[in-house]
């Protein structure tokens, strides 16, 4: 079976929270890989710094025995996400796979996605992006540089997913599980971030996803998100 003639997958991911450090690795993975510019202190104090793979803190016990974690939090990319409804000029988009993504080029930046977003993982450039020289060099070539003026999110490293595919194709066959995963889950040190195909009854996402301890940030909206968590000690 050819790839044009297999079901699309359905992109997700599952967060181990029993298995997630807060080490932050995935956060500088994925501002790396995405050519995301870091923030200055001016602009982290005014609330616009840029983090598509963000650390949300949350406390747990009580007091005095208080201990703060670290959630990660992507873009969702619910398979009912409100921002598309909001976009006047179809910057946002669904595909067959699921993945949410921005079309930079149509963006007007009118920041009603932005506002539409219950997660807060949209994020307008207020700024031109700009690198000290030592990290100007690092820039990936595979990731557009976003201008001032519109809005951008997580993409699921979507490049890498283009990149497998072209691969595939060039070797005339199907892409491969695994083939295909985004920075910040291949980064992790302690294997907390399970990426690929929900669909995939055989895959290791389809049944994390279906696991007693799992949950979904919001879930009562409707979004659907396709990002997924595992409760602590359980």
């Amino acid at each position: 079976m050819t790839e044009s003639a297999k079901p699309a997958p359905r992109w997700g991911m599952v967060v181990d929270l029993d298995r997630c450090t807060g080490c932050q690795a995935c956060t500088t993975a994925c501002q790396i890989e995405n050519n995301v510019a870091p923030s200055s202190a001016e602009t982290a104090d005014k609330g616009r710094s840029i983090r598509w793979m963000d650390q949300l803190p949350y406390m747990e016990g009580e007091y005095p025995n208080v201990k703060m974690r670290l959630l990660p939090r992507p873009c969702m990319h619910c398979d009912h996400p409100p921002c598309i409804k909001v976009c006047p000029v179809g910057a946002t988009t669904k595909g067959a796979d699921g993945i949410v993504a921005q079309i930079y080029s149509r963006c007007i930046g009118c920041r009603y996605c932005t506002t539409a977003c219950p997660y807060t993982v949209r994020y307008f450039n207020w700024y031109e992006p700009t690198w000290p020289d030592d990290l100007a060099q690092t820039l990936n070539p595979d990731v557009f540089v976003r201008p001032r003026g519109i809005v951008e999110k997580c993409t699921l490293c979507h490049h890498r997913l283009q990149n497998a595919k072209d691969k595939a194709a060039a070797e005339r066959r199907d892409l491969a599980p695994g083939e295909y995963s985004p920075a910040c889950a291949d980064i992790c040190p302690t294997q907390a971030i399970a990426f690929g195909d929900l669909d995939d009854p055989h895959g290791e996402v389809f049944s994390q996803s279906r696991s007693p301890r799992v949950f979904r940030l919001l879930e009562d909206l409707g979004t659907e998100p396709k990002v997924f968590y595992l409760r602590e000690g359980e």
